[in-house]
């Protein structure tokens, strides 16, 4: 159920006062959810807003939950653009200059526009976490990475605006996972980033053998991450030796990565991945 306004189901005899008070709870000042429910992203920046009465602006990650992005963690604070000093826990409040094309509305809710959110998320938080925020929004929207080098262009010196950059470089829309972001950067920043993401392999007869996350397809190199299901579902880990069998007939090597392995031994991913590359022809 999506939040509501207390007074205006009060009003309007959705509820009465007994059932507000029993059977729902209040997340933001007269915005009230049932009890017990957990909101996500999109649910907090739609709770958010009616708290401000309706007048504020989406931003940040909340602007990005209302477009679309997966990977947010239900845990933080929603974001509200909107030049008001009051406060309130839960929500964190800018107070940027928004102009009209930096804005949308997406079901019902003003929100800056996929542009100016990666803008706004791309400035901020450390790079990884800026590059991984990125990456969703070019999955689930119609960002062009352009539109946001224009927007830094507009706002010379606005903090940030370095690491900003830094990101736009550096996003990917072929990331499907905050891991395999991670992993490109891995790569990236030992000087071997993969030149294409999602690459499709088919065999010669015409047969779609899988889709690799990253890689060099002019060697034939492919670099994937595994998810703990990769390693802990019999059923998949099958499939997986079944695919890479394909793949390796097909003349592809292959590097796997762990999450073990992204976490406390980045170098090994370097290491055979720059191995796998040379041993193809790469001069590196």
């Amino acid at each position: 159920m999506d939040p509501f306004i207390g007074t205006e189901a009060l009003a309007t005899g959705l509820v009465n006062r007994y059932r507000l008070a029993t059977r729902y709870e209040a997340i933001y000042r007269n915005v009230y959810i049932p009890r017990g429910q957990a909101l996500t992203p999109a649910q907090k920046a739609r709770a958010a807003w009616l708290w401000s009465g309706r007048k504020a602006t989406a931003v940040g990650v909340s602007a990005a939950a209302l477009h679309g992005s997966r990977w947010i963690d239900s845990r933080l604070p929603a974001e509200l653009n909107q030049r008001s000093q009051h406060r309130t826990r839960g929500i964190v409040l800018h107070s940027d200059a928004l102009s009209p094309d930096e804005t949308r509305v997406i079901h019902g809710i003003p929100a800056s526009t996929p542009a100016r959110t990666a803008f706004d998320l791309g400035r901020r938080h450390g790079r990884t976490l800026a590059v991984i925020r990125v990456d969703a929004l070019l999955q689930a929207t119609d960002l062009k990475l352009c539109d946001v080098e224009s927007l830094a262009g507009r706002h010379r010196g606005v903090r940030g605006v370095v690491q900003l950059r830094e990101v736009v470089e550096l996003a990917d829309e072929g990331a499907e996972s905050p891991q395999e972001t991670r992993t490109r950067l891995v790569l990236s920043d030992a000087g071997l980033r993969p030149t294409q993401t999602q690459i499709n392999v088919f065999a010669r007869s015409g047969k779609h053998i899988g889709r690799i996350d990253m890689g060099w397809p002019q060697w034939l190199v492919g670099v994937e991450y595994d998810g703990q299901q990769h390693w802990t579902d019999p059923a998949i880990r099958a499939r997986d030796v079944d695919r890479q069998a394909e793949l390796e007939a097909s003349g592809w090597r292959l590097v796997r990565v762990s999450a073990e392995m992204l976490r406390y031994r980045p170098h090994t991913i370097v290491e055979r991945s720059r191995a796998a590359l040379r041993a193809a022809g790469a001069r590196i």
